[in-house]
């Protein structure tokens, strides 16, 4: 098995669609850009919410759209750019998917979050755009059916993920040598070695403060429940074409191995590197090339010692649910992901516990229809059907 996107990108300049402008990876993606003059030019920006500052950004780079999620933000985006008429200012999902799949643009990064991602991709995948993929949910919701688009239209797709990119990374010159099997790290999160009793007791507060890495809320209380290394596993299982068995995850809790490499003669491959996206990000869009840049560099004496430990999925429960659903497959990753992202928010708004984000997932995978072969509005169907089934369970322990 090997990568089945390595595809060359088009040259420099690169036209940048960027979904997802906002957040923590859009942010950081402008980062790079900026520290990379000449080499890229950004086409169209999106937000969810953040209006102040996705007109920051369209002043900045003046791109030919922006989209703002949230409706009820239109008219002040649309304001806040009356002076700039180069750009069109669009609002809602309709209009995502349509920026996605523009003719100006060489490059989609998707740096959303959630199962909000999956149609944007789609239709950008559609349009012939190489793909710079920062939204795991989308491969995690519908792997077959992306991987399969991905052949039919000869794009590339480009991880962003820093697990994903050190797999990739390796894997550049082994296009010819199948995969014995990959290992992805984790750093284990702020709760590693933690009983479950004491994680019943964990806040909010102590779930948002990951020890390597600065993340959006959401990622890093995925990180904290191990759900995040979870949809990890799923994606890295379509991206490069793997079985099952063949993923492993190992705690790494110093977070340098960004992950590993196992060929079938058994030697093995790692990218290591400081905790940093920045890295990766820049991987993804200036790929083939890797471009100079100025990002700290990692020591082996800053880090004297490197260390390694099993992944706890006995405690951390969403793990072990992640491989349960992957090894399900059909719609259950689906289920898995949306199931998640109701129990995270439900978290996130004191209205469950830790543990309890956990039970809403096992119970979502068992109560919500099962689908072997979904279609795309079998996947749109199973989100909706999941969210309501999860709602209900948040519902229940208030």
């Amino acid at each position: 098995m090997s990568c089945p996107t390595l595809h060359y990108a088009p040259e420099f300049p690169k036209r940048v669609t960027l979904l997802g402008s906002t957040g923590s990876i859009g942010t950081q993606a402008l980062d790079v850009m900026r520290a990379q003059p000449g080499k890229f030019t950004v086409t169209a920006l999106s937000a969810q919410s953040n209006a102040e500052l996705l007109v920051q950004q369209a002043r900045e780079f003046r791109p030919a759209a922006v989209v703002i999620g949230d409706e009820t933000k239109y008219a002040t985006v649309k304001a806040a750019l009356t002076q700039q008429p180069e750009t069109e200012v669009l609002t809602g999902a309709s209009a995502l998917a349509d920026v996605a799949g523009r003719e100006d643009a060489d490059v989609v990064l998707t740096a959303m979050v959630g199962y909000a991602g999956l149609l944007p991709t789609v239709r950008a995948i559609q349009a012939g755009k190489t793909i710079a993929l920062a939204n795991k949910e989308t491969l995690v919701v519908a792997g077959q059916l992306i991987t399969d688009l991905v052949k039919e239209h000869g794009v590339g797709l480009y991880p962003v993920d820093s697990e994903h990119s050190a797999i990739f990374q390796c894997l550049v010159g082994e296009e010819q040598n199948p995969i014995e099997k990959i290992i992805l790290t984790a750093s284990g999160g702020p709760f590693r070695g933690r009983s479950r009793e004491q994680l019943a007791l964990v806040t909010k507060a102590q779930a948002l403060k990951h020890p390597n890495w600065d993340m959006g809320a959401k990622i890093t209380i995925d990180s904290a429940s191990l759900m995040n290394k979870g949809l990890e596993v799923i994606e890295a299982k379509w991206l490069f074409g793997l079985r099952n068995e063949q993923i492993d995850v190992v705690v790494h809790p110093q977070s340098i191995i960004h992950s590993l490499v196992q060929f079938e003669d058994g030697s093995l491959k790692a990218q290591l590197g400081l905790p940093d996206m920045k890295l990766p990000i820049q991987y993804a869009l200036g790929y083939p090339q890797r471009l100079p840049s100025q990002f700290p560099r990692f020591s082996f004496l800053d880090y004297p010692q490197l260390t390694f430990e099993p992944a706890d999925t006995s405690t951390f429960r969403n793990l072990a649910l992640a491989f349960e659903a992957m090894q399900r497959a059909g719609n259950a990753p689906c289920v898995l992901n949306a199931a998640n992202e109701v129990a995270v928010a439900a978290f996130l708004r004191d209205e469950i516990g830790f543990l309890e984000m956990s039970e809403v997932v096992e119970t979502s995978l068992a109560r919500v229809s099962y689908l072997a072969a979904p279609t795309l509005e079998d996947y749109v169907q199973t989100d909706l059907e999941t969210r309501r089934v999860a709602q209900e369970l948040v519902g229940a322990r208030a």
